[in-house]
């Protein structure tokens, strides 16, 4: 049975963006069957966890003896045991696994920097300094992405798992007012968002923070 490593609790805010939700969404396109192994703070720290995910982070994944780390790498992985997420051509692969790579390194970047400057910057003045240069760099970010879909359902001519991630990686700004100036990447969300494997993976990412926290 696969494993998937999964915090036990986090701040309501962060609940549906933690990035097992990513795992678990590809599990369920894949339609491979896993279970959640829920994590805490001393988890985190613990010899034993280290020895499976080095920076003490979630995701980790576990299945007959591979262990992996890092969610996009993880994701890669499922996708290539499933025409549902990876194309059947080279070509498509390449393409996708291009897609991958940018939703994790240009696109992510950018908008985790959003979430940091909202949720954890304490200081106001701060906050307010740092958050115009910050929305600038996300802009331009999303606006090369709305060029690009123009006239596209997804990212190619199908839905793969570079949608996947590109999705999850746009949720994050959720809090914000960002994606309106760009409704065909709103409407892009939605569509992604629709698929019955996007429901099922929350409900489970969700169901698992009804546990009461844990240290």
């Amino acid at each position: 049975m696969i494993e998937v490593s999964a915090f036990r609790w986090v701040p309501p805010f962060a609940r549906g963006h933690v990035r097992d939700f990513r795992v678990r969404w590809a599990l369920e396109e894949a339609g491979l069957p896993y279970r959640s192994k829920l994590i805490g703070p001393a988890d985190q720290t613990s010899e034993t966890y280290r020895a499976w995910q080095p920076f003490g982070q979630v995701p980790a994944f576990a299945e007959d003896g591979t262990a992996l780390f890092e969610s996009g790498a993880i994701v890669l992985h499922i996708a290539s045991r499933s025409e549902a997420l990876m194309p059947p051509d080279e070509v498509g692969r390449l393409r996708m696994t291009a897609w991958m790579f940018a939703a994790l390194n240009s696109v992510e970047p950018p908008v985790a920097k959003l979430a940091e400057v909202d949720f954890f910057t304490e200081d106001e003045a701060v906050r307010r300094a740092r958050r115009p240069a910050v929305l600038q760099e996300v802009d331009l970010r999303l606006a090369a992405l709305s060029r690009w879909l123009e006239g596209r359902d997804y990212l190619e001519d199908r839905f793969t798992a570079a949608d996947l991630l590109m999705t999850t990686v746009l949720r994050m700004l959720g809090h914000t007012d960002r994606l309106a100036a760009h409704p065909g990447l709103a409407d892009y969300c939605r569509r992604c968002e629709a698929r019955p494997a996007f429901a099922r993976a929350m409900a489970a990412h969700l169901a698992d923070f009804e546990e009461p926290a844990l240290a």
